[in-house]
């Protein structure tokens, strides 16, 4: 995937703290979390790299 393309919910991406998942799109501005930690607002949502889409990861039976 690239760079800046539009992430949805579900969405694996990667951020400068490493890979997380979106939760939520709040007024534009992804909700992001990793493993059982507390779900925070992406600081630069421009900056977010999708590793593996919604459907990628339900296909790899990853899909919690």
């Amino acid at each position: 995937m690239t760079q800046g393309q539009r992430v949805e919910v579900g969405d694996e991406v990667d951020d400068a703290g490493g890979r997380a998942i979106v939760t939520d799109i709040r007024g534009g501005v992804p909700q992001l979390r990793r493993g059982f930690l507390q779900e925070w607002p992406a600081e630069h949502p421009e900056r977010l790299q999708v590793t593996r889409t919604r459907a990628q990861r339900i296909e790899d039976g990853d899909w919690r």
